[in-house]
C-alpha cells in the first residue's frame, strides 16, 4: 500500500516553493498536498547557488534561501510545511510515472497516487562525456545545478587556495562561477568556442564591456576552441572526498593549448528532465508542452518550470525558458557609458521598441525597462531613442506612449531583455499562475 493525494509536486525546485506558499494561500485543505524531491532539503532559490553560496564571505547557507525570499514572502522551512500538513518526501527518487492510473513509483518501491500532478522535475546539466570528453568523475569538476552541486564546488576551491581554474563555456554559470572563483583568489581562466562571451545574448559590445570588465579583475579569455581532453594525476584527492582519486591537473583544448588546472568547471548547457513522461505526455523543444494555465496534454498534469515548453504572449510562441532573456532582433540602439558602471541597449524592430539590456541600474530603473518592454512603445527616431537613453523607459514606465503606428505583426519575435531580472521570479510566476489555475479548476 502506498500513500495518497490530491495535489503531488514532482520536484523540489523554485517553482514547488512558490506553488505550495500559493495552494496554501487558496485554502488547499492539510494533508491534500504533496512534494517529491530527489534532494533532501525543502525547496530553495537555486539563483542564490551560483552568487551568495560561493563568495569567501558572509556565505549564504539554508535556511536563509528557502522559497519563497527571493520574491519578498514568507521562508517557507520544513517547519512551516509541517505546520500546513504539507507532506514533504524528500531524498526520494520516482523510477517511474504511469499518467494514465495517476501513480508514482519511487525507488523504494513505494507507489504514490495523486488527482493532480504538477511536473517541476527542472532540468540537469549537460555533462562533458556528452561531448566526447571523459573526467566527469574527477573530484575536482563541477558542475553547477543543485546544493550537492555547491557544495562540492565550494569543497574543490577551498582545495586549491591561489590556484588555476579553468572554467568551460560562457553563459550565465560560466559567467557567475568565474566571478566567485576569483573573489576567492583562484586564477581563472575562461575557454568558449563563440566569438565572444555569452553568445546567445550579447552583441559584441555588450560582450567586449563585460571582457574587460572580468579582465580586469584577472580573469583570462579564450575564445574559438573547445575542450579536447584532460591530463589526470591518479593520485589527487580531495580529503573531504576520500573515495574519489582521480584528480584532473591540466586541460588540453582542441587548439593545442594546455593549461594548468587545479579545478574544472563546466556550464555547457542543461537537458530537461522529461524522460518519466516521454511517451505519455506531449513534448516540444525539449519540455512538457503546457497550454497558459500550465496544464500538459493529459488535463490531470501540470508542468512548471525548467521543464515546460509554455506559451508566451511577448514571443507569439511556446518557449521553454531557462532564463528570463529572449531573442534580440531589430536595430541595436546603445546608450549609457560602457566604460562606466551603468550601461544598455535597446532593441527596435518596425518602429517599435521590443528587447532591453541595463547593468548597473537601480531597482526602479530595472522595473522602466521591464515595463517598457511589455509595453513596445513606438519610436521611430532612432537619434533621439539614444540621446534619451534610460529616460525614455523611464518617462514610458510613468506615462504610457500612444502608439501612432501599427503594432508588430504576431509572427515578430520580440525580446524581453532585462539584465540583472533573475529567472526565479519566472518560475515562481509560472507556480503562482499554477496554482491559481489548479485552484479554479478544483
Amino acid at each position: 500500500m502506498g500513500r495518497a493525494f490530491v495535489y503531488v509536486i514532482l520536484g523540489g525546485g523554485v517553482a514547488a516553493g512558490y506553488a505550495a506558499l500559493e495552494f496554501t494561500q487558496r485554502g488547499v485543505s492539510r494533508g491534500e498536498l504533496c512534494i517529491i524531491s530527489e534532494e533532501s532539503v525543502a525547496p530553495y532559490e537555486r539563483p542564490a547557488l551560483s552568487k551568495g553560496y560561493l563568495v569567501p564571505e558572509a556565505r549564504v547557507r539554508l535556511p536563509s534561501f528557502h522559497t519563497c525570499v527571493g520574491a519578498n514572502e514568507e521562508r517557507l522551512t520544513p517547519k512551516w510545511y509541517k505546520e500546513h500538513e504539507i507532506e514533504l518526501v524528500l531524498g526520494t527518487q520516482v523510477k517511474s510515472a504511469d499518467v494514465k492510473r495517476k501513480t508514482l513509483l519511487t525507488a523504494a518501491g513505494e507507489t504514490i497516487s495523486y488527482k493532480i500532478l504538477i511536473v517541476a522535475t527542472g532540468a540537469q546539466a549537460l555533462k562533458l562525456e556528452e561531448f566526447g570528453v571523459s573526467g566527469s568523475n574527477a573530484a575536482n569538476v563541477c558542475y553547477l545545478r543543485d546544493l550537492a552541486d555547491a557544495n562540492r564546488l565550494v569543497d574543490a576551491m577551498q582545495s586549491c587556495p591561489g590556484g588555476n581554474a579553468v572554467v568551460i563555456g560562457s553563459g550565465y554559470t560560466g559567467m557567475e562561477c568565474a566571478a566567485c572563483l576569483v573573489m576567492n583568489k583562484l586564477n581563472v581562466t575562461m575557454i568558449f568556442p563563440e566569438e565572444h562571451c555569452m553568445a546567445r545574448l550579447f552583441t559584441a559590445k555588450m560582450a567586449n564591456y563585460y571582457k574587460g570588465f572580468y579582465k580586469s579583475k584577472g580573469v583570462t579569455f579564450i575564445k574559438g576552441t573547445v575542450l579536447s581532453s584532460f591530463d589526470m594525476d591518479p593520485n589527487g584527492k580531495i580529503p573531504k572526498d576520500p573515495s574519489t582519486l582521480l584528480q584532473v591537473i591540466a586541460v588540453n583544448l582542441k587548439d593545442v593549448t594546455k593549461l594548468p588546472a587545479d579545478m574544472v568547471v563546466a556550464g555547457i548547457g542543461i537537458r530537461p528532465n522529461t524522460s518519466l513522461f516521454e511517451g505519455q505526455l506531449t513534448l516540444e523543444k525539449g519540455g512538457i508542452k503546457v497550454n497558459g494555465k500550465m496544464q500538459s496534454s493529459n488535463s490531470t498534469v501540470y508542468a512548471v518550470g525548467d521543464v515546460a515548453s509554455f506559451p508566451l504572449k511577448l514571443f507569439g510562441e511556446s518557449r521553454r525558458l531557462e532564463h528570463f532573456y529572449g531573442d534580440s532582433v531589430g536595430e541595436v540602439v546603445y546608450y549609457g557609458d560602457y566604460s562606466g558602471s551603468t550601461t544598455g541597449a535597446y532593441w527596435v524592430s518596425m518602429c517599435h521598441l521590443v528587447g532591453a539590456f541595463l547593468e548597473g541600474g537601480t531597482k526602479d530603473e530595472y522595473e522602466a525597462i521591464a515595463k517598457a518592454t511589455r509595453l513596445q512603445p513606438a519610436s521611430e527616431d532612432i537619434g533621439e531613442l539614444e540621446r534619451q537613453g534610460l529616460g525614455f523607459a523611464l518617462a514610458v514606465s510613468q506615462n504610457p506612449l500612444p502608439s501612432p503606428s501599427p503594432s508588430p505583426p504576431v509572427d515578430v519575435t520580440v525580446s524581453g531583455l532585462v539584465l540583472e531580472k533573475p529567472i526565479y521570479a519566472l518560475h515562481a510566476a509560472a507556480g503562482v499562475v499554477l496554482a491559481a489555475s489548479i485552484a479554479a479548476f478544483a
